[in-house]
C-alpha cells in the first residue's frame, strides 16, 4: 500500500520512521515505560505503567493490553514470523487475563513482565536480521565500530 509523501514527512518529524533502528528505539522506550518507569524504594524493584494502571480494576488491564498489543503490531511491521507474533500475543493475553483478577492479578502484573518478554523476542529478531540496529551501552553498534 502506497503512503503519501506528506505522511512520510510527518512521520519523520514526530519520530515514527519505519526503519528497524527507529522501531528498536520506540519499542525499547515503550517497554521501559510499561515495565521500568520507577523503582520502589527499599526493595529496588522497578515497576511501570503496566503495574500501576493495572491497579484500576479491569479497565486498567485492558488499557495496558492495548499498549502491549502495540509492541506486537510493531513486530508485525518488522516482518517477524507468525510463530513469534503468536508468542508475543500470548504473553499479552496471559498478562491481561490474569492481571484482571482482583488483588492476585496486581501481584501477577508485578512479577510477570509480558512487555519485557516481548521486547526480548523482538531484539533477538532485530539482532539476527538487522544487526546494524544493535546497541552497545546506548550507542549503536554501527557508531561504536567507527
Amino acid at each position: 500500500m502506497a503512503v503519501s509523501p506528506k505522511f512520510d514527512e510527518f512521520a519523520s518529524q514526530v519520530g515514527l520512521e519505519r526503519d528497524p533502528a527507529s522501531v528498536r528505539r520506540r519499542i525499547e522506550a515503550m517497554e521501559g515505560m510499561l515495565e521500568r518507569l520507577l523503582v520502589i524504594p527499599g526493595i529496588n524493584r522497578p515497576i511501570g505503567l503496566d503495574s500501576l494502571v493495572g491497579l484500576v480494576p479491569v479497565i486498567g488491564d485492558f488499557v495496558t493490553a492495548a499498549m502491549g498489543a502495540w509492541l506486537v503490531w510493531e513486530a508485525r511491521n518488522l516482518g517477524m514470523s507468525k510463530f513469534q507474533l503468536a508468542r508475543m500475543a500470548t504473553n499479552v493475553g496471559v498478562d491481561t487475563l490474569l492481571g484482571a483478577v482482583p488483588v492476585v492479578g496486581d501481584l501477577f502484573d508485578f512479577v510477570y513482565r509480558s512487555n519485557s518478554r516481548n521486547l526480548k523476542i523482538i531484539k533477538r529478531h532485530l539482532d539476527k536480521h538487522h544487526p546494524g540496529t544493535a546497541m552497545i551501552d546506548g550507542v549503536s553498534a554501527r557508531r561504536a565500530r567507527s
